[in-house]
């Protein structure tokens, strides 16, 4: 092993947790960090890509509650950067539903199937509050069955387009969604919140505190400092250490604590759900599907639910772009990502053809992003359900030592989304920075005490004139 590089706080992570939480302890005066990213790069699950001659977002593609009566932050840096964004409008969903002979829904059929099912969560939902007061194991409706019923179900509960019950984001900050359609990126805001405290040029990052293709795999941690070890060897040495990593990661053997962490603290990582959400794009010679207002999203009915069940066109994000993209999640990703492309886009065209028939031409190209095969992601986000005990995401946030914690998964209002991964990283350095403190002054005192009986020994054996 080489020797250790010393600094005073090391962050595991480049994701947008770790870039705001670095971004605010350089501006509090902690400059001497250093952050260790496994990836080739920075912006964790946002990450675009050339496909079909447009920059596509592989993770995260929305800003999520706008319009409300508190500003979004990450809404406020698109405006502050004038990234190109699209409003989706998500009303017209439950009336482009197809089932398997290419038949659109009628509109009476599919509005009262949507409300049953809204009818039918909040229902779930208020059996459960009160199976949580009294102890006992909830009641629930009866499940969905038809391909209508399934259809409608997952875009309830697994698009996060319809939600049943008020969560904290559209609470706070809006209703509205807007989708990222700018070449240059989502990940261009954290490019740009990195070039407030590291050495860039022609946007290239150049700081040496930013260590790109750096794998943490241990982290020890001692009563007087940590110790990081990449999986190249490389060890570096600091005061503390921000943890940014996944609760996919967490929940993975990628890193390994030593000694290992307090029991609460693994069972509190092991009481998180992950969600996978794939996007899978597929571009084609021509536009075939239905376009103009309230046709950017359509449904497709299947008996098996969440089968390629909601597509979205791309033609107001890219016109002329011809791409589709088609949101899995969960089982269904899991088992795409575990097959050939090519069994994916004969699934995908198979869909296709039951919607608008056999006469489509083929797509030119698919891309399939592998979010839970990635082992620096192991997923797309947390999914804390509506009903949660705040203790399990305080224990998952609470240091252990040295060793703070930082990611949308330690956020209690905004989990599962951008802007809780910017604010989690603000408020994870916020209580770094107050540890620091107070860390200070028990140094501080500890020095004093030793210095007194100093003070007065000296005092004692002055000389008299």
């Amino acid at each position: 092993m080489e020797s250790p590089s010393r600094s005073f706080v090391i962050i595991v992570g480049a994701g947008v947790s770790g870039i705001s939480a670095a971004k605010l302890l350089a501006e509090n005066g902690v400059k001497d960090l250093v952050i260790l990213e496994a990836s080739n790069c920075i912006g964790g699950r946002i990450r675009k890509e050339n496909f079909g001659g447009v920059s596509v977002e592989l993770g995260a593609g929305w800003i999520v509650g706008v319009g409300g009566k508190e500003s979004n932050p990450i809404w406020e840096l698109v405006a502050e950067y004038g990234l190109r964004t699209c409003f989706s409008d998500y009303t017209n969903v439950p009336y482009n539903i197809y089932d398997r002979s290419g038949k659109i829904f009628s509109s009476g059929i599919a509005a009262d199937s949507y409300k049953k099912a809204v009818d039918s969560a909040i229902r779930n939902l208020t059996n459960q509050e009160e199976a949580d007061r009294e102890g006992n194991s909830s009641k629930t409706t009866e499940p969905p069955s038809s391909p209508l019923e399934l259809a409608i179900d997952f875009i309830l509960h697994d698009f996060e387009m319809a939600e049943a019950v008020p969560i904290s984001t559209f609470t706070a900050f809006g209703e509205r969604e807007f989708l990222v359609a700018d070449e240059r990126g989502f990940d261009y805001l954290v490019y740009k919140m990195a070039e407030d405290f590291l050495l860039t040029s022609e946007g290239k990052i150049l700081d040496t505190r930013l260590k790109l293709n750096h794998v943490v795999r241990e982290i020890e941690h001692r009563g007087s400092g940590v110790r990081v070890i990449t999986e190249d060897d490389c060890i570096y040495e600091a005061n503390y250490v921000l943890v940014s990593v996944s609760i996919g990661v967490l929940q993975s053997n990628l890193v390994a604590f030593h000694p290992p962490l307090p029991r609460w603290k693994l069972e509190a990582i092991e009481k998180c759900d992950v969600t996978v959400y794939t996007k899978i794009f597929l571009k084609f010679p021509y536009q075939f599907w239905p376009s103009g207002p309230g046709n950017e999203f359509f449904i497709y009915a299947h008996d098996q639910r969440g089968y390629y069940t909601f597509w979205q066109q791309m033609e107001n994000a890219y016109p002329g772009s011809d791409i589709l993209v088609v949101t899995l999640t969960n089982g269904e990703s899991k088992r795409v990502e575990a097959q050939s492309d090519e069994d994916t886009l004969r699934e995908a065209m198979e869909v296709l053809k039951d919607m608008f028939g056999p006469n489509i031409p083929d797509a030119t190209d698919i891309l399939v992003p592998r979010w839970w095969n990635n082992r620096f992601q192991r997923g797309s986000y947390s999914n804390y359900p509506v009903i949660s005990n705040l203790q399990v995401v305080r224990d998952v946030k609470a240091p252990v030592g040295r060793i703070f914690f930082t990611g949308e998964h330690t956020s209690e209002r905004f989990s599962g989304y951008v802007h809780g991964a910017y604010l989690a990283g603000i408020n994870s350095s916020k209580e770094l920075l107050e540890e620091m403190r107070k860390d200070n002054k028990r140094k501080n005192k500890s020095q004093s005490r030793v210095l007194e009986p100093l003070s007065a020994l000296t005092e004692c054996n002055i000389p008299r004139q």
